[in-house]
């Protein structure tokens, strides 16, 4: 995972902007304290690391890459950055007062082993909020009409909230709620559904490279082939129908919110 957050990190502070309403969510079930310790687990370039900690809240940011680790020390150098994985924080046991996790549980490569560390280091009564996808939402994306075997490896790589719950109540989480949210036409961070009613996104490299699921999971000639016809779609106005094919009332993306 190193190497591929390696290069995503390339142009990922130019796509992957913290959009306001995701920061107000995330903290609102976090429910932080101006005196607690957090932690941002997968921060990336710390772009919602920073964000959190310009309302006031003090955060470590955790990732693999110490590509984009570099990225985030740059951007703000009062935060303190570390290297390490959701299954090995190296962190002390109950420093934490709660942990943000935002797209990133289907690049943990041990559900129950992270979430037996994260509870580690959680403090008693603490707060762990996930942001995901699950398999179901995102069988709900028109994007399979255009990319349908990168969708389904993404989807393969995603976690049902029924597996997540089963890998983390044996740590002693329990899950507290959930959230849906839908993707908005003034969303600022350009994930892999962020451009559910912009397709003309798509065709920016950069916005691609930014997707795990295009710059990791695609193939040059499905991409090549699914644009072409994205492209037709959009000029003869049938793209509206095949959005329309794909409504549905599951959300696109789950806030999962747990506590010890």
């Amino acid at each position: 995972m190193n190497t591929k957050y390696d290069k995503i990190g390339l142009d990922y502070n130019d796509t992957r902007k913290p959009d306001p309403y995701l920061v107000e969510r995330m903290l609102f079930h976090l429910q932080p304290e101006k005196d607690g310790l957090y932690l941002d687990i997968g921060c990336g370039t710390g772009n919602y690391t920073n964000e959190f900690q310009k309302k006031g809240y003090h955060f470590i940011g955790m990732d693999p890459s110490e590509s984009m680790l570099e990225e985030a020390r740059n951007k703000n150098a009062f935060i303190e950055y570390r290297m390490g994985t959701a299954e090995n924080t190296k962190l002390l046991s109950e420093s934490i007062d709660g942990i943000v996790a935002g797209l990133t549980i289907h690049h943990w490569k041990h559900l129950p082993k992270a979430f037996s560390e994260l509870y580690r280091v959680l403090k008693p009564k603490g707060t762990l909020v996930i942001f995901t996808s699950t398999p179901g939402q995102m069988e709900g994306y028109w994007l399979n009409h255009y990319f349908p075997k990168m969708l389904q490896d993404s989807i393969d790589q995603m976690p049902s909230l029924e597996l997540v719950r089963d890998a983390m109540e044996p740590s002693g989480f329990q899950i507290l709620n959930t959230e849906t949210y839908s993707v908005q036409p003034d969303l600022e961070d350009k994930f892999l559904y962020g451009g559910k009613d912009n397709p003309e996104l798509y065709f920016d490299p950069k916005i691609r490279n930014g997707i795990s699921s295009f710059s990791d999971l695609s193939n040059d000639q499905e991409v090549k082939n699914g644009l072409a016809s994205l492209r037709k779609d959009i000029d003869v106005g049938t793209i509206k129908n095949v959005m329309r094919s794909y409504q549905n009332t599951l959300g696109d993306y789950l806030y999962i919110v747990a506590g010890k």
